[in-house]
């Protein structure tokens, strides 16, 4: 069990399978945009290959996979506008206790950001949906960093933004993915895998949960019992 740290100052957040049911509706809309190249996805594939995965490198993986007669940058813009018209008239569903981790930890002072290997309007979509824009200091995006995760950049840019060290920090993810890419900042990760992720490897998370109240009282129990 680690140390109780006076010093932790920020939560990040990962957004699909996070903070938001996302993944079903990834997977429906790849499986729209490969449809249209006589692929059909199973879900078992796309759990087993795709989920929590950034968008470009499923795309390419997809090519490879299905033989696909196109390029990459074809599925992505397919899949980014598949994306919008969803967005358009839809928000992803909250993950269970996830309005209420977001609202507790800003209650408490603390800064909260969103890292999210999606697009930046996959996130705004929630945080305008579920009028959480305000609690929010920053939300860094796949489109905003050169390398996505499994890379840290976007850790370390939200981190910049912030203006806090790894240190003052603690990641919430659901992906071995996302895991490794907080790991590769030096942030403490929490993972809370979901039905898509259950398989992954999170050997390198600080602790497991089964949801997001489970982490809410463990971050609570562990490093701010003392603030």
């Amino acid at each position: 069990m680690p140390s109780k740290r006076k010093s932790i100052k920020a939560i990040l957040f990962d957004h699909d399978g996070t903070l938001v049911d996302s993944e079903p509706g990834h997977y429906q809309l790849w499986r729209q945009v490969l449809s249209g190249y006589g692929v059909d996805l199973s879900e078992r594939q796309y759990a087993e290959h795709y989920a929590g995965v950034p968008t470009r490198a499923n795309a390419l993986d997809m090519i490879a996979r299905f033989s696909i007669d196109g390029t990459a940058e074809a599925l992505m813009r397919q899949k980014t506008q598949a994306m919008g018209a969803f967005l358009a008239r839809n928000a992803f569903p909250p993950m269970p206790g996830a309005l209420q981790i977001v609202r507790r930890f800003y209650a408490l002072g603390l800064r909260l950001a969103i890292v999210t290997g999606s697009e930046s309007e996959v996130a705004k979509a929630t945080t305008r949906t579920y009028a959480l824009e305000p609690m929010f200091t920053t939300l860094v995006a796949g489109d905003q960093v050169e390398r996505n995760k499994p890379h840290p950049d976007g850790y370390l840019l939200a981190m910049r933004r912030l203006g806090v060290t790894a240190q003052e920090c603690i990641a919430i993810e659901d992906t071995e993915h996302g895991l490794a890419a907080a790991a590769a900042a030096g942030i403490t990760c929490v993972a809370v895998p979901n039905a898509m992720s259950r398989h992954h490897d999170f050997s390198r998370a600080t602790a497991t949960c089964e949801g997001l109240a489970e982490v809410e009282r463990w971050i609570e129990i562990n490093y701010l019992s003392q603030r």
